[in-house]
């Protein structure tokens, strides 16, 4: 008997898989890199729909200018239309021989705020083309009837024209010659 070796025969097999590889061949960190990743995904939605239900906590909110203002000492109004509230307030104080007035600069056609034109002395709505002469009287195109007038009154703390956009004056219920409607030019 002879002592060499005998040959083993080679096996082809693979080698043992390490030891944190299952046998479908998922890893413990891939298994933690997607709880990592649904665990993240799972907080921005969660965060997102927070998001969504806190607006709904502060709803869009118009803000609007004040109704009633101050606009100023009435001899500071030479005769005829003054427009420095029309921005603003949408408002058109008037002064004629016999009393200041104020008219809302809102067209009652479409709700247009008119143009005033001096050379034509004459308030232009550029919507529709309705005319209103100076007192707010309707002459021309769709509008119905004439401008509103709001209520106008005299301070008796200081002397100011205050105007109050929330109390309106119709012409056509006869309202104008109301008292509120105008201040009498002493």
């Amino acid at each position: 008997m002879s002592s060499t070796p005998t040959p083993q025969p080679k096996r082809d097999y693979a080698p043992p898989p390490p030891r944190d590889v299952a046998l479908d061949g998922v890893t413990r960190r891939s298994t933690l890199r997607w709880m990592t990743l649904a665990w993240v995904g799972f907080a921005a939605a969660t965060g997102a729909g927070l998001t969504a239900t806190l607006r709904f906590l502060f709803p869009n909110v118009l803000f609007e200018p004040p109704t009633r203002f101050k606009a100023g000492d009435p001899a500071t109004y030479s005769p005829g239309v003054d427009e420095r509230w029309k921005d603003r307030y949408r408002i058109w104080i008037v002064r004629n021989t016999e009393q200041i007035y104020a008219l809302v600069a809102v067209c009652v056609h479409l709700g247009c705020t008119p143009n005033w034109l001096a050379a034509q002395s004459k308030f232009k709505c550029p919507c529709h083309g309705s005319g209103y002469y100076v007192s707010g009287i309707n002459f021309e195109g769709p509008a119905p009837r004439p401008l509103e007038r709001a209520e106008i009154t005299v301070s008796p703390d200081d002397g100011q024209i205050v105007v109050d956009k929330a109390v309106r004056y119709l012409y056509e219920r006869g309202q104008w010659s109301d008292t509120k409607a105008f201040v009498k030019m002493i």
